[in-house]
Order: C-alpha cells, then sequence, then structure tokens
C-alpha cells in the first residue's frame, strides 16, 4: 500500500495556531524545549539501576527469589529507559546536542532492538500515519489480533480481549529474535520502504544484535547455567514487553480513537495531519506524576505526536494549552484521567473489533 498524503480540505488553521501558541509558551518562560538536568538525572538513575542490577544476578548469584524480584526490576527498567531516554533520544528531544541525543536513541540496541529499526518503525512511519491500517505498523499484528474495522475478522478475534495480555508479554521477544530481522531482510516496515542503509548502518545492526546476545544470553549461561538464564530472561523479557505494550496500546487503540481509511481512488486522508494525529491518540493518567515519571510522559501522548521534538518533560504544561486550542477549533481531545479507565477502553476497543 502507498502512504496516502493529507489533504485540508477545509483550509483549517488549527496546526499553525497550535505551534504559534507553543512556541510563545518557550518564549515566554525562556525554558528550552529539550530536557534539562532532570532528565538526565532520571536517565543515569536508571541506567546505574539497570547495570547494577545485571552485575549482582550474573556474577553474584543471589538467592532464588531475590534473583527473580531483580530481574523483573530488570525487566520494568528495560521499559523505562525505553520510554524516557530512547525514546527522548530518538527523537531528537533528550539534548541540544545531536551526538547526546543520538547516544540515547541508541542506547535502545543494549536493550536488544535495532535502533535504526525503530528510527523508520515509529519516527518516520507511526508518527506520520498513526492508525492507517496498512501503513502504520503499530496496529498490524494480524491474523492473532484485529486491531481495526477495515482489517479481517477470524472466529478467534472473538476471544482476543482475553488472551491479547499474554501476546503484549511476547513483544520484546518478537521485536528482539523475529521483527527486527523481518525489516532489515525485506528492507520494509510493514509496505514501506526503509531508508537506504550506509555500510555503517549494517556493521552497526549486526555488531548490536551481538553484542546484546552475549551480554545477555552467552555470559549468563556460562556463568549461571541454562535453566537459571532462561527463567530470568524470560521473566526480564516478557515483563518489560508487557509493560510496552500497555503503554502503547492505551495511546491509540481506545474506543474513542479513530482508525481513518484513506480515499480509494486517490489515496489522500480528507484531514489536515495535525487534526488526524489528535483523533487517533488518547492521553491517560495525565494527574498521576508517579506514571508520567515512569513512562517518560508517553501518557501525554496526544501533546507528544502533535509536536514530537518537544522532551516529554514539558507535556503537562503544553498540555492545557493543546488541550484549550483543541476546545475552540471543534477537535475532540481524548483523555482518561485514570489509567484503568483506559484499560478497560482498550479491552472494550478489542471485544468490539472481534465481535463486530
Amino acid at each position: 500500500m502507498a502512504t496516502p498524503k493529507f489533504t485540508n480540505a477545509k483550509g483549517s488553521t488549527f496546526y499553525s495556531e497550535l505551534k504559534t501558541r507553543v512556541n510563545n509558551y518557550f518564549q515566554e518562560t525562556k525554558t528550552p524545549a529539550h530536557g534539562d538536568f532532570s532528565l538526565y538525572f532520571k536517565a543515569v538513575l536508571l541506567w546505574t539501576l539497570y547495570v547494577a542490577l545485571y552485575i549482582h544476578v550474573v556474577f553474584f548469584t543471589p538467592q532464588n527469589w531475590i534473583a527473580i524480584l531483580e530481574c523483573f526490576a530488570m525487566g520494568g527498567l528495560t521499559a523505562a529507559i525505553g520510554f524516557n531516554v530512547m525514546h527522548d533520544g530518538g527523537h531528537g528531544s533528550f539534548s541540544n546536542s545531536k551526538i547526546w541525543n543520538k547516544i540515547a536513541a541508541f542506547s535502545v540496541n543494549a536493550l536488544g532492538a535495532s535502533g535504526i529499526m525503530w528510527n523508520n518503525k515509529h519516527n518516520i512511519i507511526h508518527h506520520t500515519y498513526t492508525n492507517i491500517d496498512g501503513v502504520d505498523d503499530d496496529i498490524e499484528i494480524k491474523p492473532l489480533l484485529r486491531m481495526c474495522a477495515s482489517q479481517k475478522r477470524y472466529f478467534i478475534h472473538r476471544f482476543q480481549h482475553i488472551y491479547v495480555w499474554f501476546l503484549y508479554t511476547l513483544l520484546l521477544l518478537v521485536w528482539v529474535f523475529e521483527s527486527d530481522y523481518r525489516k532489515y531482510f525485506k528492507k520494509k516496515v510493514g509496505t514501506v520502504p526503509i531508508k537506504k542503509m550506509s555500510a555503517f548502518d549494517h556493521f552497526a545492526f549486526w555488531f548490536a544484535k551481538a553484542a546484546y546476545y552475549f551480554m545477555m544470553i552467552v555470559l549468563p549461561i556460562m556463568l549461571v547455567g541454562f535453566v537459571p538464564w532462561l527463567l530470568g530472561f524470560l521473566i526480564i523479557a516478557m515483563f518489560a514487553g508487557f509493560v510496552l505494550s500497555i503503554v502503547f496500546q492505551l495511546a491509540h487503540t481506545v474506543e474513542e480513537t479513530t482508525f481513518p481509511v484513506p480515499n480509494a481512488d486517490i489515496n489522500t486522508i480528507e484531514n489536515e495531519w495535525a487534526i488526524h494525529q489528535v483523533e487517533t491518540t488518547a492521553n491517560f493518567a495525565t494527574r498521576n506524576k508517579v506514571i508520567s515519571w515512569l513512562v517518560g510522559g508517553l501518557n501525554f501522548q496526544i501533546e507528544h505526536h502533535l509536536f514530537p521534538k518537544i522532551s516529554h518533560i514539558h507535556y503537562p504544561a503544553i498540555s492545557k494549552i493543546i488541550k484549550q486550542t483543541c476546545k475552540e477549533y471543534g477537535v475532540k481531545y481524548i483523555e482518561f484521567r485514570k489509567m484503568r479507565h483506559a484499560i478497560v477502553s482498550h479491552a472494550t476497543h478489542l471485544k468490539n473489533m472481534g465481535r463486530a
């Protein structure tokens, strides 16, 4: 499927007005749009905890119950580093330094995933063609899940709201051991070709994978044995996968978000891009500072999709501006005050898609 074009048929000034108001906020407060000391401190803290736990589990072989708890903690930290460090770095909002942004972005390689493939899948495709079936790879979980009405329904989908929670635990495992390679060899993310890779990109892809496999598979097996390693590795990967999946899905696949279908004749989305982003995205737990801190502000997903180059530390502030602008322009701003409400809405959406 060729990527569709957005056409602002109604001549909306929504996005230009949003940019003006948000830019005015940063000028008036004299605040840089990138991260600050609080973000850098969090990045150092998360990585320090992850490395410390890895060293303790692998080299000091604690009692089983302690090792299990530490593996769960490592799984949570894997997700937290992805949310807080890699994600901002990938969008160039972690720092005003291109070098530090690249370091932050490619820290995902140390967690098993390819930074190169993530950039193509997330930054280029998902952020442009959000919730468009056949283009946005984030909703392409066929045939196991039916995420929107334009996807083919199978009998098994009647139960997807039940078995989906187990599937979510497999996200990181599939990502690390299968989907990165599928994108690499097919040179596509779904149906969309990826950017041409340089010789260094190819080297970096394979070197990062090899280094991860050595540190997370070979070395632990040598030091603690196969069965303890397998149990610990599955705990880390499956808990991280579950947390990552929940945060990703609550942002786009709930009852209220839309799944626009391009005009079949001319392959266009007859909507302004910014309005499309708001209508296909949802916020959750926006008043919960603990959740906001842990998920790197990705519970303010509307703000992130409209202004991905602004660090997540500013989302609570600019959300007030965006919400007010949406109200003035008659654009529905989807927000769940509690995370549990968003989870229920996601489960209900899957149930509806399975039985529609």
